[in-house]
């Protein structure tokens, strides 16, 4: 479970950023794009996002793609990638196996070294140490670089990269850096905002999926 708790940190960085108010000496230009940012995301009442994602760790000699997509709507989620999805209504969180059409029922509780899909556009408020870093350009667009770090290091990982649009105040992808050696680097394909989501979407209809075998460890 480490690393899909990983995994759901590095999606939501894609859709979200807050104010690093914690930080001092930032400048007021910094200050403003995150201020922006935050602002932005903040309004959304339902967030759709199709993503890919790149994992890689060189001494393992690891490169892999994957593609998913990612459902927000207040504190739930739902998370679809390759053979698994994974979906929560705020209270109960269903996560399927498709290849072995088994279903694992839990309780949904946040985890302090994990994510709370409700306190995404605030977790970053406290426990980073962020800087600016490199402004690139790419395909016509300034993108910002900003560096963040956790200050509590026994987590899992120990940098995150945000390449931010400077003029759009979107983030163009995260790269989130962990203790083995691992990569993932995480690209936003298509989103969409605001969209009418029915609360039935972020849970599991057993009644959908034919001799599933249910592990409900509640």
């Amino acid at each position: 479970m480490k690393k899909l708790k990983l995994s759901l940190f590095a999606l939501f960085t894609l859709v979200c950023c807050v104010v690093f108010a914690q930080n001092k000496g930032t400048s007021n230009q910094a200050k403003l794009l995150l201020d922006g940012m935050s602002k932005k995301y903040k309004s959304y009442k339902t967030i759709k996002a199709n993503f890919k994602l790149s994992i890689e760790n060189t001494a393992n000699k690891i490169k892999e793609e994957k593609k998913g997509l990612l459902v927000l709507k207040a504190n739930k989620f739902r998370v679809e990638m390759d053979n698994q999805e994974i979906s929560c209504d705020g209270k109960t969180v269903w996560t399927f196996m498709k290849d072995a059409n088994e279903v694992q029922i839990n309780n949904y509780e946040a985890n302090p070294n994990g994510i709370s899909p409700a306190d995404i556009f605030t977790m970053y408020e406290k426990g980073f140490l962020y800087q600016m870093a490199e402004v690139i350009k790419e395909n016509g667009k300034d993108l910002q670089v900003v560096e963040l770090t956790p200050t509590d290091k026994s987590k899992n990982y120990f940098k995150i990269k945000l390449v931010i649009d400077k003029a759009s105040q979107s983030i163009a992808r995260s790269k989130i850096f962990d203790k083995n050696g691992n990569v993932y680097t995480y690209y936003v394909t298509q989103f969409q905002s605001n969209q009418t989501i029915d609360d039935a979407a972020f849970t599991f209809d057993i009644k959908k999926h034919p001799g599933v075998e249910v592990n409900d460890i509640r």
